[in-house]
């Protein structure tokens, strides 16, 4: 699970993004690896390599539907004088008898079958006359509706080179090679080539269980009429949201009233289901501030860096956070702010991060990059904080959506990346360079 780690607490330190980040990957481990049927190791990482038992293909196969035959019998074939061979059989998919193709002979053959001892190439049943005794066909009929054609002649039309058509044993991968490596994670592709490798299980870490729970006796869920001094709870949809986007299997909790013994209940209720736990909202200074009042006080005594701190941080939006462990398993619990922007800022520094490492993921922030900024006004940051502005970002040219504003939601649906403004810069101009995280 977690491994707590020895943190800097008290109300007067302010905490940089990078420290606060710091904490967290010093104190959330990647899960326990587990043996997983395939289904539901999607989305998961390799823990070890994969190597191959046996060649795909297992053994040489038709690409085609059409005739296994000799190169020698159709050499110099052509529509005009055409090559007649006597067909001896069929040779489909999955069938067990086999078939010889000797001197003269053909044998009709499905896309994936076999090729017959004593044949060399295939020839498209396009390039014969199916066995009608006319010109060039472009299908074969059904063996239910016409068994005739498994017997009779051809005529083929076109010559054919020695493996023409005809997918070799072990091309796709041989026996012993390396299927795939440990980190990768598995999607449909890589799920398919395990099943074509037979691998009916594979061992992986699996996919965080995060819950995610929002705060404030003001919030109603959406589709219930609002009463007044009342909004709608878009926290806990957008974070659930951004959990799984981030790999995780998200559990999302209805918004907690603003009491602290209620609080602490559905927590205690929800670490059995939970490898991380995501509250937004009650971690400022105010006195409803539930989420503070509730877990301020949590830690184990007898284990050092156990229980929930909470800290400003230099950074604009979302300078109110928690960060912590929590219940008998240490599990990690990160206490966002309660504003929209703040929270979902928020969880792309902080909460992404944390998810990937408790997947096991290498790779664990966005994708980075400096861009020009375009806006017809100066933005400003104050003095010693960092701040993160929406932005539109393309062909290395970054838009601000907004404004500086922290309570634009809608801006945010619009954005596809988030601006950093540095610390200590108390202006930017346009047309200057700054660092883009890109959200897509």
């Amino acid at each position: 699970m977690s491994s707590a780690a020895t943190r800097v607490t008290g109300q007067d330190h302010l905490w940089s993004v990078t420290e606060h980040l710091e904490d967290i990957l010093a104190t959330v481990r990647p899960l326990e690896p587990i043996e997983l049927q395939l289904l539901d190791a999607q989305g998961c990482v390799l823990v070890e390599d994969v190597t191959v038992p046996v060649s795909l293909p297992p053994f040489d196969n038709s690409s085609m539907d059409g005739y296994a035959v000799r190169v020698a019998d159709v050499a110099g074939a052509s529509e005009e004088y055409p090559a007649v061979l006597t067909v001896v059989g069929d040779v489909a998919a999955g069938q067990g008898e086999q078939l010889r193709v000797g001197p003269g002979e053909a044998a009709r053959i499905m896309t994936g079958a076999p090729l017959p001892p004593g044949a060399e190439a295939v020839v498209p049943v396009e390039w014969t006359d199916g066995g009608l005794g006319e010109g060039p066909v472009s299908g074969m009929r059904a063996r239910s509706a016409a068994p005739e054609g498994a017997s009779g002649q051809v005529h083929v039309h076109r010559p054919a080179e020695t493996r023409a058509h005809v997918r070799a044993k072990g091309s796709d991968v041989k026996a012993g090679d390396r299927a795939l490596e440990a980190g990768t994670i598995l999607g449909p592709p890589q799920i398919g080539l395990l099943a074509a490798i037979g691998r009916g299980t594979v061992r992986v870490r699996p996919r965080p269980r995060v819950v995610v729970l929002s705060t404030g006796s003001e919030l109603v869920q959406p589709d219930e009429p609002l009463g007044s001094g009342q909004i709608y709870d878009s926290n806990s949809f957008a974070l659930c949201a951004a959990a799984r986007d981030a790999g995780a299997i998200a559990y999302r909790v209805g918004a907690v009233a603003d009491d602290a013994e209620t609080l602490r209940a559905t927590i205690e209720d929800q670490l059995i289901r939970a490898d991380l736990l995501v509250t937004t909202g009650g971690v400022s200074v105010g006195a409803y501030d539930v989420v503070k009042e509730a877990l301020s006080s949590v830690g184990d005594e007898d284990e050092e860096g156990s229980g929930i701190d909470f800290r400003k941080l230099a950074m604009q939006p979302g300078k109110p956070q928690g960060f912590g462990t929590i219940g008998p398993e240490h599990t990690p619990l990160l206490a966002l702010p309660g504003n929209p922007v703040s929270s979902y800022v928020s969880f792309e520094l902080f909460v992404r991060p944390a998810i990937r490492t408790l997947s096991g993921l290498a790779d664990i922030h966005r994708t980075t990059t400096t861009a020009t900024l375009e806006t017809g006004k100066a933005l400003t940051s104050p003095d010693g904080r960092r701040q993160f502005l929406r932005g539109r970002y393309a062909d290395g040219k970054v838009t601000p959506v907004g404004g500086a504003g922290s309570h634009l939601v809608a801006a945010l649906a619009q954005a596809d990346a988030l601006i950093v403004v540095p610390e200590d810069v108390t202006s930017v101009e346009p047309g200057t360079e700054v660092e883009v995280v890109l959200l897509g």
